[in-house]
């Protein structure tokens, strides 16, 4: 029996394949090569060597080339992966195809990592002296004037600085330069102070360098949690360990950067899907050969080797962010906990409001808890004020209390933020004569008016359409839109304060790369302005002169039929207030709400999220949901109800027997909470366990049947092991 490969290939099927080896070198786990599929060729990794396939060598194909001299993934994130693929039952392909960036998924050769760093020439210089370059050109020019920069701080300060940089190369005015040793950045900030809670914090995590022990650091907003992590990365660094620092969002990164950078004196690798794939790929490579020391990104930077670890940190371990919701359904925060006991190091989950999941395990002795009660610089916490909207005359859903708040707030030259989740101009266009409303087609639900760009866009599937002059159905031309998106109030403030800047920050005035940092940085300047803003904005940004901070559209989060609404709505009310009064002038918070007297939103007041935390996590012990349920959400969805139905009919018939020796309970099939989108019907089927070991065991065999069922093939369907959204 001739030697054979197991390989994982990128491909949505729960099985590995077979495989002679190349004819030259010798494929090792983790190894990359280069193989025949279907009618077309495929780059998969090695997973097993030396295997005996059940086809027989005669049988199958040879692989017809090794990529890698030695293999690109080791033997920790070999194994993490395996386990990964099995916990959240996602095909293994798939699984190992996320650890590698995009560009290290194809035939080509491994990209140079040296540090890419650019320089002006002479011509260079003096084209600007002259001024004959403009726009992104000249900005480029500009920034690369005092001193030669690299790559990761040139994306950080001009995110479309490539375009430019290659017609700048072309014309002889840049050019690439090998950055010596001694010239890394040096720390330009000092550290502050610590307090006495951010010491005790340091030294408890300091103590378990080394080992693995998961920590969760609850700090409120503005307490410094960030001053923690880097007093320990710069303890890992000084071991000459990699530290690995995941944020929820990418608007997130380049502020953290920043800070590492001045902070620490050292290059920080950045891995998130804004940048260019090329640079990604270098920045996983650097990571893997341990010359990186701090790597930060996003969700998929927790798969990156770390040769040389010393410590994980997951910043704002709550968000819904680091849930991956297509393909592979991981979960970085779990992974990353994963991954640090797999390394031996210790583990920091960070947040203002813990999830309720990483709360249960401190209650269950799994986490330490580390927490920061005190808010350094701030002079109080903000004084939080409930306005009931009940009887209140409305100017665009603003309350007078709200409107006479940031009114005073810009007479002292302040800055107010008026927080409503929900862009557009309004979320319903309604016929006032006949009731008629704009319905988008392929998901049955209402379109929301973007009056700027006088079109209505359905914001589940992108659905756009004109907007109508008179109603469709009665031709009446009394058409009014309900409600109020941040568009609508951006133009009501900017009419009620025609001297004050009003600044929307949602996606829609973000679309550009550097929008986002361009806005933030107008608002971190002294002088008045009014921001109306959605979740982008609810944290990790410090606006120093943010000192109001008004909540609309709080009800909305009160009757949720979603069981993580409360805990959701919690979340976002004390992260959003946790923006006011950040630095040395106090804060004010104001929540419009026409259920003033609702119990979660009185005890968040007069006790804080702590309170409000343990009081959900009774009730879900209660009635039994996560985090002491265990669920897996079978998904599909087709162009007809019926292969939905069959597809969901046949698969409980499969589960039932395991169901029933397993006491597994088993709620559908029935139509998803939203059954229509962009033209499919959607359905599913929730399989829940008081132990994971008990379900897993029992849907291992049922995962692996599914797409033999027989109507499969008419249906698009995925398994979400810990789902976040049953929608």
């Amino acid at each position: 029996m001739p030697s054979v490969l197991r390989v994982a290939l990128p491909v949505p099927l729960p099985t590995l394949f077979d495989y002679l080896p190349p004819a030259a070198g010798e494929a090792r786990p983790g190894s990359r090569v280069l193989v025949p599929f279907g009618r077309g060729k495929a780059v998969g990794v090695v997973v097993e060597t030396e295997v005996e396939s059940a086809l027989g060598g005669a049988r199958l194909k040879q692989a017809l080339r090794l990529l890698d001299d030695t293999p690109l993934l080791d033997a920790e994130l070999m194994k993490t992966l395996a386990w990964a693929a099995d916990y959240w039952l996602g095909a293994p392909g798939e699984a190992y195809a996320n650890a590698l960036p995009l560009a290290l998924r194809e035939d080509k050769p491994l990209p140079d990592t040296h540090e890419e760093v650019w320089a002006l020439t002479v011509a260079g210089r003096s084209a600007l002296d002259a001024g004959s370059r403009k726009g992104g050109s000249r900005r480029l020019l500009e920034t690369l004037a005092a001193a030669p920069l690299g790559a990761a701080e040139l994306h950080e300060r001009l995110p479309d600085w490539r375009d430019a940089a290659r017609r700048l190369a072309a014309a002889g005015l840049i050019e690439r330069v090998r950055r010596e040793a001694d010239a890394a950045p040096q720390p330009v900030t000092a550290a502050p102070a610590l307090s006495a809670e951010q010491h005790a914090a340091v030294d408890a995590v300091g103590a378990e360098l080394g080992r693995f022990q998961p920590f969760l650091l609850d700090g409120v907003t503005g307490s410094g949690k960030t001053e923690v992590y880097l007093a320990l990365i710069e303890r890992v660094i000084a071991e000459g360990k990699q530290a690995l620092l995941l944020v929820p969002e990418i608007g997130l990164a380049p502020q953290t950067v920043r800070r590492v950078r001045e902070r620490l004196g050292v290059p920080v690798e950045v891995l998130h899907s804004n940048l260019a794939e090329g640079d990604r790929a270098r920045a996983w490579l650097r990571a893997r050969d341990g010359e990186a020391r701090v790597i930060l990104g996003t969700r998929s930077a927790v798969f990156t080797p770390l040769p040389r670890a010393g410590l994980i940190v997951v910043d704002e371990e709550h968000d819904g962010a680091y849930k991956q919701q297509e393909g592979f359904r991981y979960h970085a925060r779990d992974l990353a906990l994963l991954r640090g006991r797999a390394l031996g190091v210790p583990v920091l989950l960070g947040s203002a409001t813990p999830s309720l999941e990483s709360l249960a395990n401190v209650e269950a002795g799994r986490y330490r808890a580390l927490h920061l009660r005190a808010r350094p610089g701030a002079i109080r916490p903000p004084q939080v004020q409930i306005v009931d909207m009940r009887a209140q005359r409305l100017e665009h859903g603003l309350s007078p209390t709200l409107l006479a708040a940031v009114a005073d707030a810009v007479a002292r030259g302040e800055q107010a933020l008026v927080f409503r989740n929900r862009r557009g101009y309004a979320p319903v266009l309604l016929c006032h004569q006949c009731g008629w409303h704009a319905e988008c087609p392929r998901c049955e639900h209402p379109l929301t008016l973007h009056a700027g760009r006088r079109q209505l866009i359905c914001h589940h599937c992108d659905y756009h359409a004109r907007l109508p002059e008179h109603c469709p159905s009665c031709d009446a031309p009394d058409l009014k839109p309900q409600g109020q998106g941040t568009e609508r109030l951006e133009e009501a403030l900017a009419a009620r304060f025609p001297d004050t800047p009003v600044l929307r920050i949602d996606r829609e005035t973000t679309r550009r790369r550097d929008a986002f940092d361009e806005l933030l940085e107008r608002l971190r300047g002294e002088g008045p302005a009014i921001l109306v803003g959605t979740q982008m904005l609810a944290k990790g940004h410090d606006l120093p002169n943010l000192t109001l901070v008004a909540i609309v559209g709080v009800d909305e989060g009160l009757h949720s039929v979603d069981f993580r609404a409360s805990e959701r709505l919690a979340q976002l009310i004390v992260q959003v207030a946790g923006r006011a009064g950040r630095a040395s002038k106090p804060g004010r918070v104001i929540l419009q709400t026409h259920h003033p007297d609702h119990p979660l939103l009185r005890q968040l007041l007069a006790q804080g999220y702590a309170a409000a935390a343990k009081e959900l996590l009774a009730e879900r012990r209660s009635v039994q949901l996560p985090p002491y349920m265990h669920q897996v959400l079978l998904r599909a969805d087709a162009h007809q109800r019926e292969h939905v139905e069959a597809f969901l009919h046949e698969a409980y018939g499969m589960l039932l027997p395991a169901a029933a020796q397993a006491e597994l309970a088993i709620a559908g099939p029935m139509p998803a909470p939203m059954p229509l989108r962009a033209g499919r019907h959607r359905g599913q089927l929730l399989v829940e366990a008081g132990s994971r070991a008990v379900l897993h065991a029992a849907l291992r065999p049922w995962a692996r049947g599914l797409s033999a069922l027989p109507s499969a093939r008419r249906v698009r369907w995925s398994l979400d092991v810990d789902p976040v959204d049953l929608y």
